[in-house]
């Protein structure tokens, strides 16, 4: 087994980070959060020399999940997430769209994801942290080996994410970040769902809504 690769991949107008991330060695893969923009993804894909063998969904909003049906159809590959909590989102996705000017279609995953499961990919293993607050069944994906992990909306650089919206919890989330994220180590390094990623350490330090 090799290392971890990451290639990130913005898509949709809101530029969501829509990643690749694959094995070294056996070039096996896993695509998080396809919100859109599919033939991106595709190619993507082909450039690298990869081959996807699943997708991660992180929660259900319509810049991260929008695509799932439409790339796992492409590439006869199973959904893995969100906890089933962010269920009514994605069934909501044709007035989501209608806000953001997007189209999607709805899904069921093939797994709903629960905290303390394990998922994953090309012999990685991906710890799965509940993290509410931005919607309320998100998820956080942890590789503990790499001390990386794919924190969606939850966590950004010097920022984190919007409650505000239907379902948002702003208690919810600091709790999340500060109970779960942070214990996990100030060397752990993610990418999140928009913008430059960061690391635990530095938004500990450093990010003005955990001061």
């Amino acid at each position: 087994m090799g290392k971890l690769n990451i290639q990130i991949i913005p898509v949709t107008p809101l530029q969501q980070n829509c990643a690749l991330i694959w094995d070294g060695d056996s070039k096996r893969a896993a695509i998080t959060d396809p919100g859109g923009d599919i033939p991106r993804i595709l190619q993507a894909i082909h450039e690298a020399g990869v081959t996807v063998e699943t997708i991660f969904i992180t929660h259900g909003h319509l810049d991260h999940a929008g695509g799932a049906a439409d790339l796992a159809a492409a590439l006869n590959i199973p959904i893995m997430g969100p906890d089933r909590r962010d269920q009514p989102l994605i069934a909501d996705f044709a007035k989501q769209g209608a806000r953001y000017g997007m189209e999607a279609k709805v899904f069921t995953p093939d797994r709903w994801l629960e905290e303390g499961e394990t998922i994953t990919m090309g012999g990685h293993e991906f710890a799965v942290l509940h993290c509410p607050g931005h919607t309320p069944g998100h998820l956080v994906f942890v590789n503990h080996a790499e001390k990386f992990a794919v924190v969606g909306d939850v966590l950004f650089r010097n920022s984190v994410g919007r409650t505000d919206m239907p379902y948002g919890d702003h208690n919810a989330l600091i709790s999340a970040i500060t109970e779960k994220l942070l214990p996990l180590g100030d060397d752990y390094v993610f990418i999140c769902g928009h913008g430059i990623g960061s690391s635990l350490g530095a938004e500990r330090r450093s990010n003005p809504f955990l001061q």
